[in-house]
């Protein structure tokens, strides 16, 4: 998925849920769910040895959801998550090699920034947009707007504290192209197969975020 075709992606559905998975038996029926639920994308964290089969798992059998990989450290896990058929990479953070393997691969990538020195070291790669995180605990969109006038450029995906309460308010300033849900998929209703809880809270941040 090329950077267009992926920010493209985002614009639509506003809110990307990010996954966090543990076994990767969950990943189908939790992909279904969010697709249920009206945001067929799915961030599937690095943090548990079941991501990469996970990944490999929606990919295949769940089409219609967009998969990609997040908290990718090195190149390594970049590698893996690609292989494995990750249409896009987030990082917590900026990383060279992962700007380098994931661009040479012709994917997408959004690297985590903070500090204008993280988005000085992404525009080097011509990267359109940025993760900001955690999103909350650096003064959240008061921040953004004041990155915003030195690099006007730039969109910027929040995550980390972003919620029912505030979601509205971060993509009402026009530099903030989609934010990362974490409340959407949160890991007790994926330990306890509730997937019509899933669909069901996907369904609302939804109909929240695209009010007419």
């Amino acid at each position: 998925m090329t950077t267009e075709e992926f920010m493209k992606a985002l614009a639509d559905v506003k809110v990307c849920p990010v996954v966090v998975l543990d076994d990767a038996e969950d990943a189908v029926p939790l992909a279904k769910a969010l697709e249920a639920g009206k945001l067929p994308m799915a961030e599937v964290t690095f943090r548990t040895a079941a991501a990469a089969d996970s990944i490999a798992k929606i990919a295949k059998e769940v089409p219609g959801v967009i998969v990609g990989a997040g908290t990718v450290l090195d190149r390594e896990q970049c590698a893996r998550a690609i292989n494995a058929g990750a249409q896009f990479i987030v990082s917590p953070s900026f990383s060279d090699e992962v700007a380098q393997y994931a661009i040479g691969h012709g994917v997408a990538y959004c690297p985590g920034t903070c500090t204008p020195t993280d988005i000085t070291n992404a525009l080097r790669y011509n990267l359109p947009m940025v993760k900001f995180f955690p999103a909350g605990a650096y003064g959240g969109l008061k921040t953004i707007k004041a990155l915003s006038s030195v690099f006007p450029q730039l969109k910027f995906m929040p995550t980390g504290g972003v919620n029912t309460e505030n979601v509205n308010e971060y993509l009402g300033f026009d530099k903030i192209i989609c934010v990362g849900g974490t409340w959407v998929c949160k890991k007790d209703k994926v330990a306890a197969h509730d997937w019509d809880g899933i669909t069901k809270l996907c369904q609302e941040a939804y109909d929240l975020t695209h009010k007419a």
